[in-house]
């Protein structure tokens, strides 16, 4: 059978690529883009958009109706570093979302749900290297606050009702198609506009602030590879563990060097450097890697000159 995906939060920094390319694999009428706001010229004209609240379950369930949805990608969220500043809106917003798609999934409106995590679940008391998939979370940021809770909401829905949800911790998301969108990781997509643009870059976070990363290309092959997964293959339900490289502001810069030599950085951390602190370094996947043979392509290496290649054009 084949599937007619509802993307919710799709001109945010992941939706807009996993739009394009569920739009790819599925065939472009098979996937409607939506947000609160219209999205870029690519998302509007290679398939169906429409204007929607992800709080809304009214208009979602009207979507659902309208197009015979099976799969809803709820992507709409308030990240970290926004999160801090605005912190009920970021609850409501993150939670209220959530059920609301979970409650159409009992519902048996949609087959299938995927909601993103994120390593803002994880907290200052976690181990920080080789961080496991079951570990101690006491997140202190809004954001990882409600990820959490919203990991066991989606446990609960399929442990209480049998709602397919699937769900990933993702690391720092890197991509040179969409701009930073207020998670304290942005300073590795904003470090590579600012290399080409001016050729220095102040950097929020210390030289020596090690976080797990990965290239948007593998986030979002991983979603789709494990929204493909056999039921019986998705042993967690809270959310997986995803991991692909790890560095420092000094490495990365130090990488950008050897295509542009005349790049400088300098640091100046600010109030992003304790969420930072508070996170993972190394993270630990191995449960996704057996469950559904997760594999990542790109290391910093290959990242750097893919992102500076393309950037230049």
């Amino acid at each position: 059978m084949s599937e007619t995906i509802l993307v919710l939060g799709a001109s945010g920094q992941i939706g807009n690529e996993l739009t394009q390319k569920l739009r790819t694999v599925y065939g472009n009428n098979n996937v409607i883009a939506s947000d609160i706001r219209e999205g870029n010229a690519d998302m509007m004209t290679s398939g169906p958009f429409e204007i929607i609240d992800a709080t809304d379950k009214e208009t979602i369930l009207k979507m659902v109706k309208k197009y015979d949805v099976t799969q809803v990608y709820l992507l709409a969220a308030m990240l970290s570093a926004t999160a801090e500043k605005f912190p009920q809106k970021a609850w409501d917003l993150n939670m209220t979302s959530l059920l609301g798609v979970l409650d159409l999934a009992k519902e048996k409106h949609i087959k299938q749900v995927y909601w993103p995590s994120s390593i803002a679940v994880f907290g200052p008391t976690t181990p920080k290297e080789n961080t496991p998939q079951k570990t101690i979370m006491e997140p202190s940021t809004v954001y990882g606050i409600s990820k959490l809770s919203g990991e066991f909401w989606c446990n609960y829905y399929h442990e209480k009702f049998g709602v397919d949800v699937r769900s990933i911790r993702y690391p720092g998301i890197i991509s040179w198609k969409t701009k930073p969108g207020g998670g304290t990781t942005d300073y590795a997509v904003d470090i590579y506009f600012k290399a080409l643009e001016e050729g220095n870059y102040e950097c929020f976070l210390s030289e020596k602030t090690r976080l797990p990363m990965m290239f948007m290309d593998d986030a979002v092959n991983a979603t789709i590879q494990l929204m493909q997964a056999k039921p019986e293959d998705v042993k967690v339900r809270t959310a997986y563990n995803l991991a692909a490289i790890d560095f420092t502001p000094e490495e990365i810069a130090l990488e950008i060097k050897k295509h542009l030599p005349d790049f400088k950085i300098s640091y100046k951390p600010d109030f992003r450097q304790e969420i930072a602190d508070s996170w993972p370094s190394i993270i630990d996947d191995f449960e996704a890697r057996k469950d559904w043979n997760w594999q990542h392509k790109f290391n910093l290496e290959t990242m750097t000159k893919e992102i500076l290649t393309n950037l230049k054009k």
